[in-house]
């Protein structure tokens, strides 16, 4: 089908065309670059209607305190945990043994996110905002690989040893549209996951202004080209402590506010916003279509507007932003859960974005280092340790928290035999929240340390870190 559901007015009228330096400027996706603009959440917080109270107001609120020093590691027992490899994090055992009883194949729940975007013949990604691979690349740390090519056998055969060494299960590809570069190399990627015994769902993305009408098509799309057509050789088919499988997936830049508010106090029309009713046509569509061979299947936003998740015909959420911090997950789980909607929280390291050679526009102000610790002086040893910290704390407490509201008995997912945690991300290299192995900072060039990235002495920490807590957990290896 070519769209789904009846054409609604998508709030686009009267508004005047922008440049694409204005819409990446404002936080307005630009698919042709594959910039995907503002969360759900971001531009929800642009728009100056925020409901006192609700989630959204809690992750506002949250925003808006001091930045201070870099965090201790998260205390979890009244001591500082144990990471060392094979050691339990203190607070997880319960947790992780009703999740273990509950899911035979645990590590198929924890999903990274992965970018198949990176080309270097002609440049793609790498090259952003007037960076001039490959020395100079759109990223604050250069990979352990260098700057590479996603449809490199020989890369992702590399990506897929790391996650499987790790004990992550499934990948979540950024998806971009039928026929995009992403969408061509997939079947590859999946050859390749198949033979690490790594599963594959997808994100999609807001490739176009008008993706609401194109949902249900895609979705349709996803499962019989990389699910049927392949016989389920690799396709996450996620499941539930009931023993039931079913696909699932999740979408970025959803569910979205009519108008925002950007740094000029300006109220602009946000050109991709649809209305709930288009999105609940299309996730009708969706359980109508694929009834005959799943029983269920699970369609999650990026959205903390419970009203609009449920009008829209969502399943529930999937958090993406590390802005949305842990301590306002309670908050979040307890609203969706308690109207029988699913939660997923992503273990991530905090944010880390390049810095543009060209700006783009007045509004595209860098984001700070995120946990919040103030300015970070990267040529400085000890500032820069500092980081590393704050980002090693960010991956605890994000683990402990996800593991801890999806397991607790008394909620809604654990009640449902439901659990799902993305790990964000395993190479999103634009925002510096990659897990996949940045170059050692002893092993950059001169030239590349002329440019000022934020290399950590070890560049594997992340992935060895995560290794470390999850294997205890799903019992792997």
């Amino acid at each position: 089908m070519a769209h789904v559901g009846a054409r609604f007015d998508i709030g686009r009228v009267g508004a005047q065309p922008l440049t694409t330096a204005a819409r990446r400027a404002a936080g307005f996706p630009v698919g042709a670059r594959q910039f995907h603009g503002d969360s759900s959440i971001g531009a929800a917080l642009k728009s100056g209607r925020i409901v006192a109270g609700s989630p959204l107001d809690a992750v506002q609120q949250s925003l808006l305190e001091r930045p201070g020093g870099p965090r201790n590691l998260l205390d979890l027992d009244g001591q500082t945990p144990d990471v060392r490899p094979g050691r339990p994090v203190p607070g997880l055992r319960s947790p992780a043994a009703l999740l273990r009883a509950q899911f035979p194949n645990l590590r198929r729940h924890f999903v990274f996110e992965y970018y198949a975007w990176y080309r270097t013949a002609p440049w793609v990604h790498w090259n952003e905002a007037g960076h001039a691979p490959p020395a100079s690349i759109a990223a604050s740390t250069v990979p352990a690989l260098g700057a590479y090519d996603s449809t490199s056998v020989a890369v992702i055969e590399q990506h897929a040893r790391w996650m499987a060494d790790a004990g992550v299960g499934a990948i979540a590809i950024s998806w971009w549209g039928q026929d995009s570069r992403d969408d061509q190399a997939t079947h590859l990627i999946m050859d390749i996951m198949r033979a690490h015994d790594i599963h594959v769902t997808f994100h999609l993305e807001p490739y176009r202004d008008d993706r609401v009408h194109t949902y249900a098509s895609d979705v349709l799309y996803l499962l019989r080209e990389y699910g049927d057509k392949r016989r389920w050789d690799n396709f996450l088919l996620l499941d539930r402590a009931d023993g039931t499988a079913a696909p699932v997936f999740k979408s970025f830049r959803t569910i979205l506010p009519p108008t925002i508010i950007d740094c000029n106090g300006v109220r602009q029309p946000v050109p991709d916003y649809a209305p709930d009713e288009a999105w609940r046509a299309q996730t009708d569509a969706i359980r109508n279509a694929v009834r005959p061979d799943f029983d269920r299947i699970v369609l999650l936003a990026d959205s903390l507007d419970l009203g609009r998740t449920q009008a829209s015909g969502f399943d529930g959420i999937a958090i993406y932003d590390s802005y949305v911090r842990p301590a306002t997950w309670a908050a979040a789980a307890d609203t969706f859960g308690g109207n029988e909607l699913l939660y997923s929280f992503a273990i991530n390291c905090g944010f880390d974005g390049y810095l543009p050679v060209i700006p783009r526009g007045e509004c595209d102000v860098p984001l700070p280092f995120e946990p919040p610790m103030g300015v970070v002086n990267w040529s400085s040893d000890p500032s820069r340790r500092a980081a590393e910290q704050a980002s090693r704390a960010r991956i605890l407490e994000s683990w402990h928290e996800t593991l801890r509201l999806q397991a607790d008995r008394e909620r809604f997912n654990a009640r449902s035999g439901f659990f799902l945690t993305y790990v964000n991300t395993f190479n999103e290299w634009h925002e510096g929240t990659s897990f996949e192995p940045a170059r050692h900072r002893r092993d950059l060039t001169p030239a590349e340390r002329a440019l000022g990235y934020h290399n950590p002495d070890d560049g594997a920490w992340r992935l060895h870190l995560l290794q470390s807590l999850l294997q205890p957990v799903t019992g792997d290896r």
